[in-house]
């Protein structure tokens, strides 16, 4: 390990699980029961440390504060966090007095190169989420978790044969899977929470237009948006998509269309002008989208409803 601006970096599974003494029996994967780590006995805050591997940690207990960034995370008990490469986590406020516990799943990305898995890796966007969207599971969630962990740890803990690694993957590509499925019923239960931000998203976007940012900083992102109700992209993006059925990029896309729509009907105001002032560096980039979205160009959209 090698420690940068009070940055740990765990560059393999073993850097994760040599100082608390958890042993692993295959070095680029690992089910651990973090209950039997031998943990600071002192209450001491702990260096951020930056993953170079995946991790999905289940929670456990009260007795620590995990923070992404400047902020926690909401990370309750029977709750799932997923870390992925490059990501820097700090834990700090361990109550001396109890061991944490909980479990973690630990691969490191060579073991996707040339799999199945590691083909359609990118689809579990969740590894990008932060923050306030841990996975909260039910009770019935939590033991299917246990489950795909027990099938992992056993394979691990058998003889390694040549089948191993496929059935490891199988069964962390099964996990993820339902993983998947969980967040689905979390954007759905959490219901009332996402209609707030999807109003949110949409009155954030509209005062960006009306208020001249667009001109200034361009057609505004995805990122922008997300940065503004404190949400990643990744989990944004799945929450608009959820919500509206269309992805963040075309629910700004459509917005954009409609207010040059109401543009368009003021003579005084040129094509150019509208163009410019929705954020397109191009007016022809603008002309281009609008007639993908309309059927008419801009100009033959202003002439059709004189």
């Amino acid at each position: 390990m090698t420690a940068m601006n009070q940055v740990i970096d765990l560059l393999t599974v073993n850097d994760y699980c040599k100082p608390l003494k958890l042993s692993n029996q295959h070095p680029l994967v690992a089910v651990l029961d973090l209950s039997k780590g031998e943990w600071p006995q002192q209450n001491v805050d702990v260096k951020a440390v930056r993953y170079h591997f995946y991790g999905i940690f289940l929670k456990q207990g009260v007795n620590c504060t995990i923070k992404y960034g400047r902020q926690n995370y909401d990370f309750q008990e029977g709750t799932l966090v997923f870390v992925g490469p490059g990501q820097v986590i700090t834990v700090s406020d361990i109550d001396p007095t109890q061991k944490p516990s909980g479990y973690a799943l630990l691969f490191h990305r060579d073991l996707l190169l040339g799999t199945h898995l590691g083909k359609i890796f990118d689809q579990y966007s969740f590894f990008s989420y932060e923050l306030a969207e841990a996975l909260h599971l039910s009770p019935k969630e939590r033991q299917i978790v246990m489950d795909c962990f027990a099938k992992i740890e056993d394979e691990l803990s058998d003889r390694i044969d040549k089948h191993s690694k496929t059935v490891i993957l199988s069964n962390i590509e099964l996990f993820l899977n339902y993983c998947t499925r969980f967040y689905d019923r979390q954007f759905i239960t959490r219901d009332v929470v996402n209609v707030g931000t999807i109003e949110r998203f949409e009155a954030s976007l509209k005062a960006y237009l009306k208020s001249g940012k667009a001109k200034d900083f361009g057609i505004p992102t995805v990122g922008y948006f997300a940065n503004e109700l404190n949400l990643s992209p990744n989990y944004f993006g799945d929450l608009v998509k959820k919500e509206t059925g269309k992805s963040a990029q075309e629910f700004i896309q459509l917005k954009l269309i409609e207010t040059a729509k109401e543009r368009i009907y003021d003579p005084s105001i040129s094509l150019s002008e509208i163009a410019y002032g929705l954020g397109f560096k191009y007016p022809q980039h603008f002309t281009r989208l609008f007639k993908q979205q309309v059927g008419k160009s801009p100009k033959e959209y202003r002439e059709s409803v004189k």
